[in-house]
């Protein structure tokens, strides 16, 4: 899921369909914990172990892995910009390239420049070069910039490297407004039906790149990356789904992990009904500080001080299904009106940081109060990156792209969601139902996923710092837990509070920590909290 920030984009994890419920990538909650904690310690128990690749580079490779970058202006100042290329099938590398977009913006001293640094900013689909122009490159901490040069990769299939295509924009309206709550076997099949076009049109415009986008080719073009740059050991900060990109380098490569930081967690060894049932339980969390919140303020309009926070969610949730039987203008100039499905967008869109909490009371209130939707819709819009336009970045096609592939789908079709609603309700009353039946847009998938879940050891590496937040919405607190204690060197470091993720969101212990780790390598001791 995602809301737009003008410091970060960290953006939807796992459930990719109409209500993505994933910047987000993937899903749990720390409601109470210890179920949560102890499922997700089984699962990584149980599954396999990403294998190292062989530390020699493969002849057929060897032509990547020496090309030269011919860097040019990008016409943002202080950045540069060039295009690397990668065998668009690792197996059969003659047979192809994919061209990826790459910036950097050189170290700006004083000291000794200790390397590149790249940066993602997660989805999977989020532009990891819009990211670093945009934030990355002047907004981390001036330390940090002066050591290392900024680089960012649009993964294969992302933004500016050739990116997947599914829809249109008109299409794409349609998409979104798709009802994910249906209230019989009409509206099923319509959802499933709408499933079914968006999955063929991505695999009509995107035929081939559909099949070689998982996460581990991803990394594999990272480590290209690192040697075009002249660097030895790679270090990395990665967000929300770009922990799972970075674990998953560390995994292949565990002897060339350099300095690796890996903020709001994914956990691979769980699998995809897992991961959304856990994440859909994370918004619940999320929803339930912002409802603490909402009461305390005078313009909340889903109630008053002496309103607990579960009738909090039975009154929005209320609103919606109002929504659901009668949409509300917006004055949007396509004419789109507010249903079910884009405000909840728009809500869970503001989960993502509890800084946009003011927006959206502003806009339930104006939605609730005075019929007008415009304010829900631009928390929605700004989730989707669809543009004054009407066009819509590819994120939401890359993420179903990458998800669809990394892992087999979490149902196979409506009965089984149907059968997993229970759970999906207890993890959320307010938003259960609508992630659960979200959850099946890879059962119409155009190629099969070749990934599976795994545990990520990385034995040998340098040591890796996992931050988790403890109430973060879309990258639950249990996922660091279980992603720090399967690394062989990884080390956990919580910040406690809201919001997804913890780098540059306002802990001076958080961002002090992290930057001594990447200036000098030393992570924090065991079991360091922040707030």
């Amino acid at each position: 899921m995602h809301m737009r920030r003008t410091r970060r984009q960290i953006r939807p994890l796992r459930a990719s369909g109409v209500l993505l419920a994933a910047a987000a990538l993937f899903v749990s909650a720390c409601s109470s914990g210890s179920s949560t904690a102890s499922s997700t310690t089984s699962a990584a128990t149980a599954a396999a172990v990403l294998t190292a690749l062989p530390r020699a580079t493969p002849s057929a490779l060897e032509p990547y892995y020496g090309q030269k970058l011919n860097w040019h202006s990008c016409g943002v100042p202080g950045f540069e910009c060039a295009t690397m290329k990668a065998p668009l099938d690792y197996d059969k590398p003659g047979s192809g390239d994919v061209r990826l977009a790459v910036s950097r913006k050189k170290a700006t001293g004083p000291g000794k420049r200790i390397g590149s640094l790249l940066v993602n900013p997660g989805g999977p689909g989020g532009s990891a070069v819009g990211y670093l122009q945009s934030y990355a490159g002047i907004g981390y901490p001036a330390d940090v910039r002066a050591r290392y040069d900024m680089v960012a990769v649009d993964p294969r299939g992302v933004a500016r490297s050739e990116p997947v295509e599914c829809l249109n924009g008109r299409a794409m309206d349609a998409f979104t407004q798709t009802d994910t709550t249906p209230d019989d076997g009409r509206e099923t099949d319509q959802l499933v039906e709408a499933f079914k076009k968006f999955a063929e049109g991505c695999g009509a415009h995107s035929p081939e790149l559909l099949r070689h986008v998982s996460t581990v080719e991803a990394a594999r073009d990272m480590d290209i990356l690192r040697a075009v740059l002249g660097d030895q050991k790679l270090s990395y900060v990665g967000a929300s789904y770009g922990t799972f990109l970075g674990a998953t380098y560390a995994g292949l490569y565990p002897d060339r992990v350099g300095r690796l930081v890996l903020d709001g967690a994914l956990d691979p060894s769980l699998n995809a009904r897992k991961l959304n049932e856990e994440q859909t339980a994370g918004f619940e969390t999320a929803f339930q500080s912002f409802a603490k919140d909402c009461v305390r303020q005078s313009d909340c309009p889903l109630g008053d001080a002496g309103t607990s926070p579960d009738e909090v969610g039975r009154n929005l949730k209320a609103f919606f299904q109002q929504l659901d039987k009668k949409p509300i203008p917006t004055g949007d100039p396509d004419g789109r009106k507010l249903g079910e499905a884009l405000a909840t967008t728009g809500v869970i869109a503001a989960m993502y940081d509890e800084s946009a909490w003011p927006q959206l009371r502003d806009a339930l209130t104006s939605a609730m109060k005075k019929d007008d939707g415009a304010g829900l819709l631009a928390l929605s819009d700004s989730y989707y990156e669809r543009d004054a336009d009407g066009q819509y970045a590819n994120l939401m096609s890359a993420n179903a792209a990458v998800n669809c592939l990394d892992l087999p789908p979490a149902f196979s079709g409506p009965n089984q969601v149907e059968q997993s609603l229970p759970a999906f309700e207890k993890a959320s009353p307010v938003f259960g139902e609508g992630l659960a039946w979200a959850s099946l847009n890879c059962a119409y998938w155009p190629v099969r996923n070749t990934g599976e879940p795994h545990r990520i050891e990385a034995k040998g590496a340098a040591p890796i710092l996992v931050v988790g937040t403890t109430r973060d919405p879309a990258t639950p607190y249990p996922w660091a837990r279980s992603l720090a204690s399967q690394l062989s060197s990884g080390t956990l470091l919580t910040y406690v509070g809201d919001g997804h993720t913890a780098y540059g969101r306002g802990s001076a212990c958080i961002d002090s920590t992290i930057n001594r780790y990447l200036l000098q390598g030393t992570p924090p001791e065991k079991g360091k909290r922040c707030s």
